[in-house]
């Protein structure tokens, strides 16, 4: 039996990692395609990208390892029943059940490592990729001045070249608006020539400007109440200038990690389980602090009426009689009523915001708690699903059990989000909602395993076929039977 266990588990791992690293890519070309339009024009180093798509990949590799499980336990008894192997196992004594124990064994320490990456792993790479977007959506598109056309990239300057030369340095025709001031186009550089080159740190870009000429209007604003300024213009001429520009912004800074430390994604179960408790805490505060606002404003005269001399002797449990009152004194009694019940209405508005936006908070913990478990079971009940469904279709390849595949996990993925959905909206308990796709394919693995284990007739093809047969033969039947007695009427 060693033998035959090796060789299960031999050709159910080789599958598992191609198709863990295929699903991988596909969930990754995903990501791609969904943030292309904030990569794209920033001029963004190998390097960066690369560090990019590792962190996205190990932020996705919770979701692929359910499909590669699946997939590959799909393959496994597919080829092992198209080459006839499991007949011959089974001739040999060697049950269904037996032979899907080992890889149920290799599943369960798959699942339990799906677990730790989820929970360890996953959160640290979630915070450096949500950095690394952010300082990718924060950098400026690359530096890329063009012949003719003007060039917004740095702040309050406009840059326009007549001509650049082959060698991508020197340009011509070079003019400069200095917007600093805010004062339209009133300072203005133009050179001949000159040329434009990036210091080696990649912080500034220096042009040097030949043969030129400078014009500032700005000084012409100083002219107040209609007295004019003595220099409405100033101009020069140079031989030779410099202009820095700074290009901080073109470069990848380093964002701070208490950004993106607050995410749920960004949490192992133990952070999430503390801010779990802490949202909670924080709600019943909130809840005792309205029902104090509700109680300190229903008797409101205890701070103002009731320390009046005028009603020290009368009873609390009698209504205030408003007649009795002077019209000074009613007027003060109505006012402070009026402006207690506004003040208790905005508290309890301001309370009943302040508890939906932390309970939100708390199901979407709640949501990412119940994920990392649910994610991870997963692998379980794809395994159960695909090793009988092997076992029956009997087809090798990967096209069959990649369609298979695709169609399990998109019904599985759109029960999980309708479940977070739900459970989001306080329909169904947090639990019950993240698992509830969980729960729907539950009875379809004991069905499957059921009837692949016990060898039975159910799911065979050939009894669909008998049965196809019967009634076609049954049609036939009734279709000379209804012509017969045509001919004899």
């Amino acid at each position: 039996m060693k033998i035959v266990n090796k060789y299960l588990c031999k050709n159910f791992l080789g599958p598992f990692v191609l198709t863990f690293f295929v699903a991988l890519f596909v969930l990754l070309m995903q990501f791609v395609w969904k943030w292309v339009d904030e990569l794209v024009g920033k001029g963004l180093e190998l390097t960066v990208m690369l560090k990019l798509l590792f962190y996205a990949a190990i932020s996705l590799s919770s979701m692929a390892f359910p499909l590669a499980v699946m997939l590959a336990s799909l393959m496994t008894f597919g080829n092992m029943g198209e080459r006839y192997e499991i007949v011959a196992l089974k001739s040999a004594g060697v049950s269904t059940r037996r032979m899907m124990t080992p890889l149920a064994i290799l599943t369960v320490f798959i699942t339990v490592l799906s677990f730790i990456v989820s929970d360890q792993v996953i959160p640290r790479a979630t915070l450096k990729l949500r950095m690394l977007l952010f300082d990718i959506q924060e950098q400026k598109p690359a530096l890329n001045i063009e012949e003719g056309v003007f060039y917004d990239g740095f702040d309050n300057y406009s840059i326009l070249v007549g001509k650049k030369m082959p060698d991508g340095e020197t340009v011509k025709d070079i003019l400069i608006y200095d917007h600093s001031r805010r004062q339209g186009n009133t300072s203005v550089t133009y050179a001949e020539s000159g040329s434009m080159a990036v210091t080696p740190d990649k912080h500034y870009l220096i042009f040097t400007l030949r043969n030129g000429s400078f014009w500032d209007e700005t000084s012409s604003m100083g002219a107040t109440r209609g007295k004019p300024s003595r220099l409405p213009l100033m101009r020069a001429r140079f031989d030779k200038q410099y202009k820095r520009f700074d290009m901080s912004d073109f470069s990848l800074g380093q964002a701070d990690a208490e950004l993106f430390e607050g995410h749920s994604s960004a949490m192992t179960n133990k952070q999430l389980s503390a801010e779990i408790d802490s949202m909670k805490v924080q709600i019943r505060e909130i809840e005792d602090n309205t029902a104090n606002v509700f109680f300190n404003n229903l008797y409101y005269y205890n701070s103002f009426v009731r320390e009046n001399e005028q009603f020290k002797t009368q009873d609390s449990t009698l209504a205030l009689d408003l007649n009795a009152m002077s019209p000074e004194m009613r007027d003060r009694v109505l006012n402070h009523a009026e402006n207690s019940s506004r003040s208790f209405i905005y508290s309890m508005q301001f309370n009943y915001t302040d508890a939906s936006y932390r309970t939100s908070y708390m199901w979407s913990y709640q949501i990412e708690l119940q994920r990392k478990y649910r994610l991870a079971v997963a692998c379980l009940l794809f395994f159960f699903i695909g090793a009988p469904l092997g076992s029956i279709i009997r087809k090798g390849g990967i096209a069959v059990p990649l369609v298979l595949t695709v169609a399990f996990f998109v019904i599985y993925f759109a029960l999980s989000v309708i479940g977070e959905k739900i459970a989001k909206g306080s329909v169904m308990p947090v639990w019950f909602g993240t698992w509830l796709s969980s729960f729907i394919l539950l009875p379809l693995c004991v069905f499957l395993t059921y009837h692949a284990t016990m060898d039975t007739a159910v799911l065979s093809p050939d009894t669909y076929a008998k049965w196809i047969d019967k009634l076609k033969h049954i049609k036939l039947f009734t279709k000379k039977r209804h012509e017969n007695s045509a001919t004899v009427s």
